[in-house]
Parts: structure tokens; C-alpha cells; sequence
């Protein structure tokens, strides 16, 4: 049988301002629309009808892997990758409720149209 991950499992030994980051990651989101949480072993997916997200809890924040359909071009980013012709995978740290700014809402609110 499969083992099953819980979204606290991720949270675990973490600081509480971290899960509070994930917190206001998710409230953004749900400006866009509805956003479905899915706890993998190493991650936590978010979803619309397919993965617009994952975020991989850190000791001192979240390490944000976004989903794109063009190349990014910004110094937040810790690494982009090329997945296939049309999609791109670009990480960002948020280690502050200051990351939740304009530059990283049109990212994510670009994700989400693409996730449709």
C-alpha cells in the first residue's frame, strides 16, 4: 500500500512562521480561484485541475517551484529548467511575508490560468 502525506507532515520540527508563509501562499491563490492541496513525500503540490505549484518546506521558509509556459528572467529565482517545449519550472525562496509581492502574484496568477 502507498503511503499517504499529510500536509502537517510537512510542517513537522518546522518554525511556525514557515507553515504561516504557507498560509499566505495558499489565501493568494484562492484569490484566483479554487486551489486543492496534494502532500507528496517531498513536497506539497497545489493544483487547479492539473499542478500550478509545489512547495517544498525549508527550516527557514518555502522553496516555491512554479509552473510556466515561457522562460523567467528574475535574480529571486534560485533555478529555472526547461521541462518540455512549453512548460518551464522556475523555484523561488519565500522566507518573508514580504516575498507575496506584484512581481511573485503574476507569476503565480500565471500558473494558474495555465493549470486550467
Amino acid at each position: 500500500m502507498a503511503e499517504t502525506y499529510s500536509v502537517s507532515d510537512h510542517f513537522v520540527n518546522k518554525d511556525l512562521s514557515v507553515r504561516a508563509l504557507y498560509d499566505q501562499l495558499l489565501a493568494l491563490l484562492r484569490t484566483f480561484g479554487p486551489v486543492e492541496e496534494d502532500p507528496k513525500k517531498t513536497s506539497i503540490h497545489l493544483n487547479r485541475k492539473s499542478a500550478l505549484a509545489g512547495v517544498e518546506t525549508r527550516k527557514d521558509g518555502l522553496l516555491l517551484n512554479i509552473k510556466s509556459d515561457h522562460p523567467i528572467k528574475s535574480p529571486r529565482l534560485e533555478k529555472s529548467e526547461q521541462v518540455s517545449s512549453k512548460r518551464f519550472h522556475h523555484k523561488v525562496r519565500i522566507s518573508s511575508p514580504r516575498d507575496f509581492d506584484e512581481e511573485l502574484k503574476t507569476w503565480l496568477q500565471e500558473a494558474y490560468v495555465l493549470s486550467e
